[in-house]
């Protein structure tokens, strides 16, 4: 796994969130310090980010909407800006986010990106994912509620492995996909299991939080030379 060194110089303007109440984060994910740094790994790549020429842009598990809107401060109206959520509230934040932000994001209601399959098969250039990684007793994975937005369940992976199939056959062939870990999840067995599917695996950025070691991790296809 190799760590990036990326030109730090440009930065862009945090998401305006003051639309959100505090009813609306008794149902949706707060931004946190993990949100800020996938903003943070976002920022730093710009430049990669923007050789891309990115046509459509994807955020999983989209909470807030913060950090969707943020990539669009990034890319401009030049890309399609789509998220998802199974929890309805919130879609319907990010949807709102976007719109207090001057951002067209297209909030989606479905588990992961099942409900974009097959129409974007390979069609997406930029994806990220801030999954719920958080070690937790089985059986408190899969609410749709606030507790979906942390509750990993065993090594804090359950949900994510359930997603990584789905990343090559969401990814174009130019694509990237951006995801948060914490050091508990295990990132050389994502690596093992990302490298098997046709991707290599960097490291962005890590920052530690409270007790948590956070890292934002980059796949790419193999066969893209960065």
């Amino acid at each position: 796994m190799k760590t990036l060194q990326v030109n730090m110089g440009e930065t862009f303007p945090t998401p305006d969130l003051s639309h959100l109440t505090a009813e609306d984060y008794e149902h949706v994910y707060e931004p946190a310090e993990d949100t800020f740094l996938l903003m943070d790994a976002l920022e730093k790549d710009a430049d990669f980010i923007r050789t891309i020429h990115p046509s459509i842009c994807l955020e999983v598990g989209c909470g807030s909407g913060a950090v969707i809107t943020f990539l669009a401060s990034i890319l401009g109206s030049r890309s399609y800006y789509l998220c998802t959520d199974i929890n309805p509230r919130a879609a319907q934040c990010a949807g709102r986010t976007g719109h207090q932000n001057n951002v067209l994001v297209q909030p989606v209601l479905t588990d992961f990106a099942s409900a974009l399959l097959p129409r974007l098969q390979n069609k997406v250039d930029v994806m990220i994912f801030n999954p719920p990684y958080v070690v937790t007793p089985p059986e408190e994975v899969g609410s749709s509620g606030i507790e979906a937005s942390w509750a990993g369940g065993v090594k804090g992976r359950q949900v994510m492995d359930r997603f990584f199939p789905l990343v090559p056959k969401l990814l174009s062939d130019k694509g990237v996909f951006y995801l948060v870990t914490i050091e508990q999840n295990n990132a050389e067995e994502i690596e093992h299991q990302m490298t098997t599917a046709g991707f290599t695996m960097e490291k962005v950025m890590s920052r530690r939080a409270g007790p948590e070691k956070l890292a934002i991790l980059r796949f790419c296809h193999c066969s893209r030379t960065t």
